[in-house]
């Protein structure tokens, strides 16, 4: 016979306790244990930012607890994330809510981004003590590093982008907080830096953002997620984010070593990158700390139309001049071009009567032979891409590159939320944060049950 379900009405009071509602394998437990340690200090770290009368506030550590949930699963709207946790269990008991605790209502986030978090860069803070636990677990080596960028798409349409002419700062509809933020950078910059081109289109509404190319082949308006990690776990040591431009990225890099030999006396002897990083001028300060760059060079000096090219001419370093395959000198003026830059020259006389000079310059009147300020140091680098070391950090640098797959994919972070540097260095410290935390757990706790493997990538 065919049952049916007939209540007419519930009953008034349930005999249950939260903890009972939470399988005891899941994700949330496995984080709980690291982040009621991570999250000890907070309140202390924050209590400068807080008044000593008036009405007591709603507890920071449960607004940084239910972020993180947010950030774990994908959920990084305040209002949605509130909506979740009056219906989740496992977010309730997270978060420390019992079932009958009020959730907090999800315009205290800004607030609170915007001014306690923010200026007490509490985000940070957290970051740091979560690498300091994995550094306690054995998990970073600090043998060897990876670094990379990935562009995330910034909370600006790509059809309103204006030359910066064309934009009035002093209109009321521009007095957001993104535009101020930029216009005090602006300011505090001073002179332009000559390596830097000015940005030919930017954004109205968050202009510390970069029209840019890179991610999906798309033009857009984006920021880079610059991360950094250990080789041997995939633990993110520090985190920067920038204007989706690849000069930014090699200076976050700087920052990023320097902070972390600072923060945490770490200093690797190796850092692997791609292409992009493979400057002379990168590369020479990589060799100036004393760490061997496993990076490629980046290098045009090879011709293509039958003509020699620079690898052809052999460099005398103790005389400073090259040499050409006829045996001729080419001096320089020591005159810096473009900045990182001199310039070699080949004597006009010599190279009419040269019996090779169709082979070297059939179109000029004599050769010439760009040598970067810092070749020395892009030589080190080219010695070190035929070792057997240089091959293995080449694999190992895609642990880096699935740490950015594995956010847009399992956590749902494709576009930011948030606008502005500031925005964007709370959104990447709080990813960073949940991507170290799993890790955390996955290499103590052990492997997740497989109806959890995605959640736990």
């Amino acid at each position: 016979m065919m049952g049916r379900q007939d209540r007419d009405q519930g009953n008034l009071f349930y005999d249950l306790r939260l903890d009972d509602l939470v399988p005891k394998d899941h994700l949330l437990r496995r984080l709980n244990v690291f982040v009621t340690a991570v999250l000890a200090d907070v309140h202390e770290h924050l209590k400068g930012y807080y008044s000593d009368i008036g009405r007591p506030s709603i507890d920071p550590e449960l607004m940084i607890r239910m972020l993180i949930v947010g950030y774990c699963y994908g959920i990084r709207s305040e209002r949605k994330l509130c909506e979740d946790l009056v219906m989740h269990f496992g977010f309730r008991w997270f978060c420390r809510l019992d079932l009958d605790d009020k959730v907090p209502h999800h315009s205290t986030f800004s607030e609170n981004r915007l001014h306690r978090f923010r200026e007490s860069d509490v985000f940070r803070h957290i970051f740091e003590r979560v690498v300091a636990a994995c550094m306690a677990a054995g998990l970073v080596k600090g043998e060897g590093f990876a670094v990379d960028a990935s562009v995330m798409e910034a909370n600006a349409s790509r059809y309103h982008g204006k030359t910066p002419d064309e934009i009035k700062w002093a209109e009321p509809e521009r007095q957001t907080r993104a535009v101020k933020e930029y216009l005090v950078a602006l300011e505090a910059a001073g002179d332009p830096n000559p390596d830097r081109k000015p940005p030919k289109v930017i954004s109205p509404s968050d202009p510390c953002s970069a029209w840019t190319a890179k991610a999906n082949k798309r033009v857009q308006f984006g920021y880079g997620l610059n991360y950094l990690i250990d080789i041997e776990n995939a633990i993110i040591v520090d985190v920067e984010p920038t204007p989706a431009r690849t000069y930014d990225e090699a200076e976050a890099t700087k920052t990023m070593l320097d902070r972390t030999e600072r923060r945490f006396d770490l200093k690797p002897k190796r850092l692997a990158a791609d292409t992009a990083y493979g400057t002379g001028r990168f590369l020479g300060w990589l060799v100036g700390r004393r760490i061997a760059p496993h990076i490629p060079v980046r290098d045009a000096s090879e011709r293509d139309d039958g003509t020699f090219s620079r690898s052809d001419f052999r460099w005398d370093r103790r005389r400073d001049v090259y040499i050409c395959p006829n045996g001729k000198i080419l001096h320089t003026t020591g005159t810096v071009h473009d900045g990182n830059m001199l310039r070699y020259r080949a004597s006009k006389f010599d190279c009419d009567v040269c019996a090779l000079k169709m082979q070297c310059c059939p179109k000029g009147p004599s050769r010439q032979i760009p040598r970067d300020l810092h070749e020395d140091a892009r030589d080190v680098a080219r010695r070190l891409m035929g070792t057997k070391a240089f091959l293995k950090s080449r694999d190992e640098r895609k642990r880096v590159e699935m740490r950015f797959a594995h956010l847009k994919t399992h956590h749902g972070f494709e576009r930011m939320r948030l606008r502005g540097l500031s925005g964007a260095r709370d959104e990447f410290h709080l990813a960073a944060i949940v991507q170290n935390l799993k890790t955390l757990a996955f290499r103590i706790i052990g492997p997740p049950p497989a109806r959890q493997r995605a959640s736990f990538a």
